[in-house]
């Protein structure tokens, strides 16, 4: 099957944003850098795409101008073993943006994501309906989540 990479379209911040989630990840690195031509439709010589590696995946940054904007309609999803992992992923990505509900928040540059304990999927699934719906009303109290706290409900 071949390799599947989300590109992602920045105004001018392609290499920034690629330099700052490597930094964000213990495994993220640049990968290299494109630069337009004398041909366009960027300058020639700045950054045309940035790509770099996160988490094992590889991405594009593309700097296309300001025609399109980041949504939370796509956001990516940063499973978390420990409390630890989720306040050090919290901390990094909001830092510049802005915090959400619910584990979610949206990076400086405008990309959501979604800072989630590996124990939350356990919390809400299950017969136990009822802790579920515990969980849950906690979350909805929540910008970065607890995991003690959502375990304790």
């Amino acid at each position: 099957m071949p390799a599947i990479i989300p590109c992602l379209w920045f105004d001018a911040d392609a290499e920034a944003a690629a330099e700052f989630y490597a930094s964000v990840f213990p495994d993220g690195r640049v990968v290299g850098i494109s630069r337009y031509t004398e041909a366009g439709p960027g300058p020639a010589g700045s950054v045309m795409t940035a790509s770099f590696e996160v988490g094992g995946l590889r991405f594009l940054g593309l700097n296309g101008g300001p025609l399109y904007t980041f949504t939370e309609a796509i956001s990516f999803q940063i499973l978390c073993a420990t409390q630890g992992e989720v306040d050090h992923y919290w901390a990094r990505l909001s830092e510049g943006g802005q915090e959400n509900v619910c584990g979610w928040l949206k990076d400086r540059f405008g990309v959501s994501w979604q800072i989630v304990p590996e124990a939350l999927p356990r919390l809400l699934t299950g017969e136990d309906r009822a802790r579920a719906e515990r969980v849950i009303r906690v979350m909805f109290g929540m910008k970065k989540l607890d995991i003690a706290a959502l375990e304790a409900a």
